[in-house]
């Protein structure tokens, strides 16, 4: 059974246009200003017009405001809006239901305990996301490249759909997917030539391994 796979951090068209040839069902534009992936408003609504309405348009946000979310929603057309930063599940339910928009919050995750967060996100997130615990020196939140250990996911159970994150690439995501368990994945410094620019053959080789998988 393929797995499904999001690519996060889009920020031109060649990236764009390789994420939906090759079958992503899920583009991420980041809205973050310290990642090298940050895409302006400006920017975001010329490349989500190229989106087909089949394939979800997340937003990834970090802690954002009323104001700014509203317009990320609206400039991106966004059907998904990723919470990466300390949102708690009331933050969480209120962006759900002011803006009508399915929420997908990242749980950090780089020990067991780490995973007790879930229960408090699942009445109030549509989607969840582990990704690796950053390093304490870290200037963002993800996209550090780096895994945790996918058996700590081996069996958990939760009511959610869930992707797994974190490190990932062609060389390791089948891997990944068959100890974590996931049946969908989250890719972005994995597919990239340079932090920031994604490399449409490293995407054609990420997506090449998932739906074989």
């Amino acid at each position: 059974m393929a797995v499904d796979v999001k690519i996060c951090g889009l920020t031109d068209r060649p990236g764009l246009d390789a994420a939906i040839r090759h079958g992503a069902r899920m583009v991420g534009f980041n809205f973050f200003p310290a990642s090298p992936r940050f895409v302006s408003m400006d920017a975001v609504a010329a490349l989500a017009a190229e989106v087909p309405q089949e394939i979800e348009r997340v937003g990834v946000t970090v802690d954002m405001d009323n104001e700014t979310l509203e317009a990320a929603i609206r400039s991106a057309r966004l059907s998904t809006v990723q919470l990466h930063g300390h949102e708690d599940p009331s933050r969480a339910a209120e962006i759900r239901e002011r803006f009508g928009i399915k929420v997908l919050k990242v749980v950090r995750v780089s020990e067991a305990s780490d995973l007790e967060a879930v229960a408090a996100f699942e009445p109030v997130a549509d989607l969840l996301m582990f990704d690796t615990k950053p390093p304490k020196d870290a200037t963002r939140p993800g996209g550090n490249a780096i895994a945790f250990d996918w058996r700590l996911l081996a069996g958990f159970a939760t009511k959610r759909p869930w992707l797994l994150s974190g490190g990932l690439e062609a060389d390791n995501v089948r891997q990944a997917a068959e100890i974590s368990g996931a049946s969908a994945v989250d890719v972005a410094s994995g597919v990239e030539s340079v932090p920031g620019s994604k490399d449409p053959e490293k995407i054609r080789e990420f997506m090449a391994v998932c739906s074989g998988l």
